[in-house]
């Protein structure tokens, strides 16, 4: 309750309103409207706490900004193995993308080995946003200097008609495509997505600040009609 009590004073009712529009599957009267920057800088007080420990065990939460501050706190955790614990304790909490998305512990940089394995279990759970992060985790670890051409494959076999899911895997791709061009092209060129996300990739990879000229216009002949 008390930090029920703490978010709603840095609640800014404008803000509400305009993240509350993002996030068309959950109920109004459940967003505070607490800015990210403001929940980073309460995680970061709360951080060690008697308070942060009792509340993340509290799930599930109440309001959305609470599920933002718990994906907060759970990202600075530093150690590897009690971090894979409260995420295994949160995860099946999460209802929509923004929390989902804003989890990135810093601690997975350095257990790639155990986290792999971890990333084939979430991706591949059967839930929305559990999967989602695990694709997202994927994306933001293994697509640099410990990508290997078998990742691709990963966001492929999951066939869903869950928009949060299927965005997800368009967006994955989509830097695949400005990290290791020559290896994810070849996942558009055979068809391998269903048609939505196979545009919706392209799009995205459109969009790319990071995707040369020349590159655009050959995804634009890629396009399924």
């Amino acid at each position: 309750m008390k930090i029920e009590k703490l978010l709603f004073k840095l609640q800014d009712k404008k803000y509400k309103e305009f993240q509350s529009k993002l996030l068309p599957n959950i109920d109004n009267d459940k967003v505070i409207g607490v800015r990210v920057p403001e929940i980073r800088k309460l995680a970061r007080e709360l951080s060690g706490s008697i308070e942060s420990k009792e509340f993340l065990k509290d799930l599930p939460h109440k309001f959305y900004d609470e599920n933002i501050l718990h994906a907060v706190l759970t990202s600075d955790i530093k150690n590897y193995k009690k971090c894979i614990d409260e995420l295994e304790r949160f995860l099946p909490y999460i209802d929509n993308w923004a929390v989902c998305d804003i989890i990135s512990p810093k601690v997975f940089r350095y257990n790639k080995d155990s986290l792999l394995i971890k990333i084939y279990e979430w991706v591949h759970s059967g839930y929305t946003y559990i999967s989602r992060f695990g694709i997202k985790m994927l994306m933001t670890h293994f697509l640099d200097e410990d990508f290997e051409v078998k990742f691709l494959k990963i966001p492929a076999d999951i066939h869903t008609d869950e928009y949060y899911l299927k965005m997800m895997i368009a967006w994955f791709y989509a830097t695949a495509l400005s990290k290791q061009w020559i290896d994810a092209i070849v996942i558009l060129e055979n068809r391998v997505l269903d048609k939505w996300t196979h545009n919706k990739t392209i799009q995205k990879a459109r969009e790319s600040l990071r995707i040369t000229k020349d590159q655009k216009e050959y995804l634009k002949t890629l396009k399924i009609k």
